[in-house]
């Protein structure tokens, strides 16, 4: 009799790691944006955005900190609004880039901190320089998508880096050292 509770309790367990277990979300590009913000010699506020990105995360709905997430993207794929200002975002002033310079985030670790919300830390690559960065985390929804029939899952999250930080302190601190990250992205299970 005990081994049978014993075996039935191993199964159970078993089941509920192999439900648990983190599954792959790819992003979706054409929803996954990041835009950020800077104060521009006191008189406005400049934007930037990266968009169609590609990336990966690994959800663990049952247990969020147990998930991961990877994103990377070309520093060129930058919009600015204005072609001269995305020229000179790209010389050696700041990136002095070119289509293989990659911006890179890869989390190492989560701390959930509510029911929707978490603290993500990750190592952030830009300009050809890593740090730790934290993300303020929402998970905003996840469900079957209307129109796609399959599960998908929306983040939110925003930030503070220091461009000096990254080896982008041009004109600090006229131009703010200080960009503030916000981030909106859809993800779909992988098949």
């Amino acid at each position: 009799m005990k081994t049978a509770l014993f075996a039935a309790a191993m199964l159970a367990t078993t089941a509920t790691a192999a439900f648990a277990a983190p599954q792959k979300y790819l992003l979706d590009p054409s929803h996954s944006q990041i835009v950020f913000s800077y104060n521009h010699l006191g008189y406005s506020t400049g934007y930037g955005m990266f968009s169609g990105f590609s990336g990966e995360i690994m959800f663990d709905q049952e247990d969020p900190a147990s998930s991961s997430v990877a994103v990377s993207m070309p520093v060129t794929s930058m919009l600015t609004g204005w072609q001269a200002r995305f020229e000179h975002f790209m010389s050696p002033d700041f990136f002095g880039a070119d289509d293989s310079e990659m911006v890179s985030f890869t989390s190492t670790g989560i701390e959930v901190t509510g029911d929707q919300t978490a603290l993500i830390t990750g190592d952030l690559t830009l300009n050809g320089v890593t740090k730790s960065v934290v993300l303020d985390a929402v998970l905003n929804q996840v469900a079957d998508h209307p129109m796609e029939g399959k599960p998908w899952a929306g983040f939110s999250a925003t930030t503070l880096l220091k461009r000096t930080d990254f080896d982008l302190g041009m004109f600090a601190p006229y131009v703010s050292d200080e960009v503030s990250v916000l981030l909106s992205i859809e993800a779909m299970k992988a098949d």
